[in-house]
């Protein structure tokens, strides 16, 4: 168990601010009249002694009380353009932030959790002894913003009033930073004490870019204090690595579901999203999917898309499981990003009307960002993330791989602005679990029964690598969540099978799988690439929204529940207008059952490396397995789905 507020709070220490009578003398001492009116709205002492003590490490020239206003938004938009952290793009409101070129990505080998003696960590995470976590802190972040504004703002991780969400504070010298909070994330400026006292708890960030050289590259550290649910993150400005009110404030929460309020919560990798269906009903759906395996595709197919990265989820009291976005925008990568995939998010970046940051995409001669898969013509020219480019240069991408753009949610077209406001949250009627597999599993099956459900959200794989299963080319990404979960894997697969099979949760959902990215090769028909199309996705979520409304019939096999042809035939048809031959069924379809055995074969000598991970688990795979042997024996190793 996670034992919360044990072992030495660094913040506290480092800064030395111990009483409340000290805070008040040094917010006197460092702050002007106007940021000291602004400071009295916060009423908290835990949250003033934390600001004061991020005040008194860092040592800024100034310190910035962000409210939430116009102004103070306008006021940190313009301090960017002023400071260089941004420059302006041909369309109004666009600009443009490069990171340094060794910062463009989670710098996951200097990313640690700061743990006491004995604290169980997961055996996925990088963890550092809080002495030596205080020593680097002591030393680095001491004095770091000399000569820099400190900007202090005050958020919320979800609604005001949702019982999910969670405060937080968000403390930067990076404008880029502050502005890009802003878009993400609701200011709670008016309401923050109201919130703490409501939830109990918060959450604190503490960043600098400090000089933002490639030379302090090295020196670079992101920390996760679990115990005091803090953070620190210096000397870079990557925004997965200093807006740490997203997943470092995620693994925070993610501790609170499985420790705080096991069978109660979840903290979910997720996107949510509905789907109209039959009579105008809308479903809403969450979906879980390591990057690059379709989670933003697949949220912006709703008619009512709500948010595409995470989801705090609940059992409310009527039995219903509930979900709130933490988040009020979108921090996406761009790659591929293109009108025939994405029209609604296209329409946002090429055309005027949302306020756009776009980080390490091209910057073209008529001042446009250009990225990887635009479907535009290749410029011949441009500045990108690491100088000047031209189309010549074909070993340096026009665009980073981790390019992104950054917008407030309701810019999108089919954002439902009203819904994701609402603190009492989104009935989720239907969970998805996706990776990236070329040669196993259907693109759609359906659970059995909640212990089968999460058991294909423990199992989980993306890209072919050899990251963790030795020379298998499978790389596990349970729940798509395991990079943001510092509990043992142990734990949180109780959390799940808690949340899932609680007698309060009168109302389940429908627990699915999803793969987009079978190929013709695996499938051995000579063809060439993915048997699908981006586009396919509305067929696969019209199709579970319709199941789930007991509208359409399935298919029983070892692993689930599959279409049936005719089912898919018509979406299909009425939903994208595209053929869909029952050759390309069955090669979809059909259960190649070696090749299902063989990942659950893995899949179970992964999780029996976890020290008391649940045998209901273990009791699912045996299940499956010796199911798939006996319809093997009776039909051979290749199943057609009209063969069941």
């Amino acid at each position: 168990m996670l034992e919360f507020k044990k072992g030495v709070d660094i913040l506290s220490a480092v800064g030395g601010i111990t009483t409340m009578n000290d805070a008040r003398k040094l917010f006197a001492q460092r702050l002007d009249q106007e940021q000291l009116a602004r400071l009295v709205t916060i009423t908290n002492e835990e949250a003033l002694l934390k600001v004061a003590n991020a005040i008194a490490m860092c040592e800024p020239e100034q310190v910035y009380i962000h409210t939430g206003s116009d102004d103070d938004r306008e006021k940190v938009r313009r301090m960017s353009l002023e400071k260089g952290e941004e420059a302006e793009l041909a369309i109004p409101g666009h600009t443009i932030h490069f990171d340094l070129p060794e910062d463009q990505g989670r710098m996951v080998d200097q990313t640690f959790y700061i743990v006491n003696e004995d604290e169980p960590v997961s055996s996925l995470a990088k963890k550092e002894l809080r002495a030596q976590s205080h020593a680097y802190i002591r030393e680095h972040m001491r004095g770091i913003m000399r000569g820099k504004t400190m900007f202090v703002g005050f958020y919320s991780r979800g609604p005001v009033g949702a019982k999910a969400s969670i405060p937080a504070i968000e403390i930067s010298s990076s404008t880029y930073v502050l502005h890009s909070a802003e878009l993400l994330y609701r200011n709670c400026y008016p309401d923050f004490d109201a919130e703490v006292a409501r939830r109990g708890e918060f959450f604190t960030n503490v960043h600098s870019e400090g000089p933002n050289r490639s030379e302090d590259i090295p020196k670079v550290r992101i920390y996760m204090d679990r115990s005091w649910q803090t953070t620190f993150s210096t000397f870079c400005t990557y925004a997965g690595n200093t807006l740490l009110m997203k997943k470092g404030n995620h693994r925070f929460a993610s501790d609170c579901a499985m420790y705080k309020h096991n069978g109660q919560e979840l903290s979910e990798h997720m996107f949510i999203t509905g789907m109209t269906g039959p009579g105008g009903r809308v479903t809403y759906f969450a979906g879980a999917a390591p990057s690059g395996c379709g989670k933003t595709t697949t949220a912006m197919v709703g008619s009512n898309f709500i948010g595409d990265d995470l989801a705090q989820m609940w059992i409310e009291d009527d039995g219903t499981l509930r979900a709130v976005n933490p988040e009020i925008g979108i921090f996406g990568i761009i790659e591929d990003v293109n009108l025939e995939g994405d029209p609604h998010l296209m329409k946002c970046l090429r055309q005027p009307g949302a306020e756009v940051i776009f980080s390490n995409v091209l910057v073209d001669e008529q001042n446009n960002p250009r990225w990887v898969g635009d479907g535009d013509k290749m410029p011949e020219r441009g500045i990108n993330y690491q100088g000047q480019w031209t189309k010549e240069m074909v070993d340096v991408p026009m665009s980073h791989p981790n390019s992104r753009c950054t917008l407030m949610a309701e810019a999108v077209g089919n954002h439902n602005k009203a819904v994701n406001a609402d603190p009492a949250g989104i009935v989720i009627k239907v969970i998805t679990y996706s990776g990236r597999d070329s040669n196993t599993m259907p693109p759609i099956w359906v659970a059995k029964n909640m212990e089968a459900g999460v058991t294909i959200g423990a199992s989980i794989v993306s890209k072919a690598t050899a990251a963790e299963i030795g020379t298998s080319g499978v790389n596990r990404q349970p729940w798509a969540n395991t990079p943001f979960v510092a509990g043992t894997m142990a734990d949180y697969l109780d959390a799940q099978f808690n949340f899932y099979g609680n007698d309060q949760m009168t109302h389940k959902p429908v627990m699915a799988g999803l793969n987009y990215f079978l190929t013709h090769e695996a499938r051995g028909d000579g063809g060439k690439g993915l048997l699908g199309e981006k586009k396919d996705v509305h067929v696969w979520l019209g199709w579970l929204e319709l199941f789930t409304h007991g509208e359409v019939q399935a298919i029983e096999t070892p692993i689930g529940l599959i279409p049936k042809y005719e089912d898919l035939l018509k979406l299909f048809t009425e939903r994208i207008n595209k053929d869909y031959p029952e050759s390309l069924y069955n090669m979809q379809f059909s259960l190649y059952i070696d090749n299902i055995i063989a990942r659950i074969d893995l899949q179970d000598a992964a999780w029996r490396k976890e020290q008391g991970a649940s045998k209901r688990l273990f009791a699912v795979y045996a299940e499956q397995k010796a199911a798939l042997l006996a319809l093997k024996a009776a039909k051979g190793g290749i199943v057609k789905p009209q063969d069941l």
